[in-house]
């Protein structure tokens, strides 16, 4: 007996491939490939050209409060809120420019240099750094360090000690240096400098601790220096004055000039 067994037959469809079809679409995907490339290269140049107002966006609210990093000598919480709180006003978090709040800061005479940084969502870090006045200049103004003329308010300062400067604003760091030298120079002979001015012509004048003024004019002032002391034992004062000026703009000897004694 012979015994048979039915297997299961699967039916197989192929597909014939036409090959014009196929050339076909190819020949479109070369043509949309490029134009799906620039359309990316558009789009990502959009969004690059337009992130900043993409982002500012994304602000809420202005920037409205601030920190300081350090106590300062000068700067009121007022001085820096009303700086802040002027044209232009500021922007969100990331609207606002950083050198646009610096410059701001900037604007405040006594002020150095500044750093700021921007704190998320609407604050700023803000250090400031403050001229240090050790001169006073033409009576009304101050000179630092460096010998950069700035104003300060009169309540925020004492005066008492400091010496008095004057000159034309932008010959602060030579009349400093010049105060150095000229007071290193009188010590040495005993005198006491009070003040140091220059004009516009370059013409050096010093005034003593006891109020006599040396015109001293342009050029080197050592030798002159040395003249007053030389000839100072020799000037007679008449009574009821003193000595008020000593001219030593002479190549030789020198011009003297007396003032009443104020009872």
């Amino acid at each position: 007996m012979g015994i048979f067994s039915k297997k299961n037959s699967t039916n197989v469809r192929f597909n014939v491939i036409n090959p014009k079809t196929s050339v076909s679409s190819r020949k479109w995907l070369v043509f949309i490939k490029p134009l799906i490339v620039l359309l990316c290269t558009l789009f990502l140049f959009g969004v690059y050209s337009n992130w900043q107002n993409i982002l500012e966006s994304w602000d809420k609210t202005p920037i409205r409060a601030y920190a300081l990093t350090h106590k300062t000598q000068f700067t009121t919480n007022a001085d820096i809120r009303e700086t802040l709180s002027g044209e232009p006003a500021l922007k969100g978090y990331f609207g606002q420019d950083i050198q646009e709040v610096k410059d701001k800061l900037l604007s405040i005479p006594w002020v150095k240099d500044v750093v700021v940084r921007k704190l998320y969502p609407d604050r700023l870090s803000i250090t400031l750094l403050e001229h240090k006045p050790i001169a006073i200049w033409n009576d009304v103004n101050f000179v630092s360090e460096q010998g950069i003329v700035f104003s300060l308010p009169q309540d925020r300062m004492d005066k008492s000690g400091l010496p008095l400067l004057y000159g034309p604003d932008t010959e602060g760091k030579n009349v400093l240096e010049a105060w150095s030298k000229i007071r290193t120079d009188l010590n040495a002979r005993k005198l006491d400098l009070s003040s140091v001015s220059v004009d516009n012509r370059g013409s050096w004048t010093i005034r003593l601790s006891n109020q006599v003024e040396l015109r001293l004019g342009r050029g080197e002032w050592t030798p002159k220096i040395d003249r007053f002391v030389s000839i100072f034992p020799e000037i007679n004062v008449p009574d009821g004055h003193r000595l008020a000026y000593v001219d030593l703009r002479y190549p030789h000897g020198a011009a003297v000039g007396f003032s009443p004694i104020k009872n």
